[in-house]
């Protein structure tokens, strides 16, 4: 493919691939994380107890909550975009295929390895999808959204994760060092790409 016949940087084209990829790639962050045995991010901590419990696979439940999450946009007064709703509909998908195609790692250094990479591209799959400006992740909305209201965001996002954090253990998710890896980590890294995959 030559230069002149790839998508300008902050064209719609560039954009739906920022955002198409950002989704698979986070999906592919969750199977990973989920197949290390280590421990989950809070939200799937909580999407894995609900599937666990439901007797569904977590990708269902992650459209399923996405979708419910977005209800309580409203009185938030957040806006959904394009971007809101692929990641409903498309984040669940990825995260089953994921899972589906791993293998199941037996040895600790496979399953950290799992981790790590399920880590970093978690952080790169949010910089790619919410830097396309097609409107944020349902999940991501609610923190806005209240940030909107007044809360600090990092207050904001504290509250969030541990409310579900603890709700997804108690169901029976799984915490563990992955989870503990996933929060020192995350936000650091989330950062760092930021300074490579500015906004479009």
């Amino acid at each position: 493919m030559s230069e002149a016949s790839l998508p300008r940087p902050g064209s719609l084209p560039a954009r739906l691939v920022r955002l198409y990829g950002g989704l698979a790639l986070y999906g592919a962050g969750i199977g990973l994380q989920v197949e290390s045995g280590l421990g989950n991010d809070p939200w799937d901590v909580f999407h894995q107890g609900l599937a666990l419990r439901a007797g569904v696979s977590i990708g269902t439940v992650i459209i399923g909550v996405g979708a419910l999450v977005m209800l309580l946009w409203i009185p938030l007064r957040q806006r959904p975009g394009l971007g809101t709703i692929s990641n409903v509909v498309f984040l669940g998908l990825f995260a089953d295929a994921a899972i589906f195609v791993l293998p199941t790692p037996s040895h600790l250094a496979l399953q950290s390895l799992y981790v790590a990479l399920g880590v970093v591209s978690i952080a790169l799959a949010t910089v790619l999808y919410i830097g396309a400006g097609l409107g944020p992740g349902p999940r991501d909305g609610i923190m806005t959204g209240l940030v909107r209201l007044g809360l600090s965001v990092r207050l904001g996002r504290f509250l969030i994760e541990i409310t579900v954090l603890a709700a997804g253990w108690l169901l029976g998710g799984q915490v563990g060092v992955g989870t503990l890896v996933f929060g020192l980590a995350i936000g650091p890294l989330t950062q760092l790409f930021m300074r490579w995959f500015p906004l479009s």
